[in-house]
């Protein structure tokens, strides 16, 4: 048996060169500093208002680029180094162009054994991508993902942060099929999936449109019987 270590990749490639316009349009600024005034206001202080303008900016180029750095400091009085260090710090913020449909596969232990990491061997064969890759119709970007606190549907697949429950290679690859073909997909437990930009608009805190986004659907038959089973041992109730 080798001896060799083991090298698995998570999250995004660690490149800090942004690329992207450096600037933006006039009008294009415009529009971004009246949706950034609405988001700042719901602050006591403005820089707190950070992590949303960064989903807002993600949400005009698909990822963050040097202008939307450069818009987020301005906006907040903060230096890009200051922005920079928060958008490094959380996975969610994409340092590369991303794909309309960012599809993470949980390869975490759970989902690992449920057979996570042949869904995501499968999806790497089938969009022929790399972890971190797109596709060249730019519709799918394929990455590991950490643990998402949703182990009683494992083995997961996200879609642009929803949860696609109980998934197999082939259900998988059906999956990115139809999201690559146009079809309209809805998870189980979430809305109807829209794109990576609308998504990241919705995370900076303005409405979601989708269909199903304020029908709360009951808890599936995995959670219930794990509640089932910590009342039965005596677990705490709540």
């Amino acid at each position: 048996m080798s001896s060799d270590p083991i090298l698995l990749p998570l999250g995004q490639r660690p490149a800090i060169d942004l690329p992207g316009p450096t600037t933006y349009p006039a009008e294009t600024e415009q529009r971004l500093e009246r949706d950034a005034a609405t988001l700042i206001s719901r602050y006591p202080q403005a820089r707190s208002g950070l992590i949303p303008l960064l989903h807002l900016v993600q949400s005009e180029d698909g990822h963050l680029t040097p202008a939307g750095i450069g818009f987020c400091a301005r906006a907040l009085g903060l230096t890009e180094a200051e922005v920079m260090a928060v958008a490094t710090f959380y996975s969610m913020f994409r340092r590369a162009p991303t794909g309309e449909y960012l599809v993470g596969v949980c390869t975490n232990t759970l989902c690992a054994v449920m057979g996570g990491d042949a869904i995501h061997e499968a999806l790497r064969e089938h969009l022929g991508v790399d972890h971190g890759g797109t596709t060249p119709d730019g519709m799918v970007t394929l990455e590991h993902v950490e643990c998402n606190a949703a182990c009683d549907y494992a083995p997961v697949v996200m879609v642009n942060w929803e949860f696609l429950d109980n998934q197999t290679p082939a259900s998988a690859r059906e999956l990115v099929d139809a999201l690559r073909s146009g079809e309209t997909v809805t998870p189980p437990r979430g809305a109807t999936l829209c794109t990576f930009k609308q998504a990241a608009r919705i995370l900076a805190g303005f409405d979601d449109e989708q269909p199903g986004t304020v029908e709360a659907p009951r808890p599936g038959a995995p959670t219930l019987a794990g509640l089932r089973a910590a009342r039965r041992d005596g677990g705490d109730e709540r």
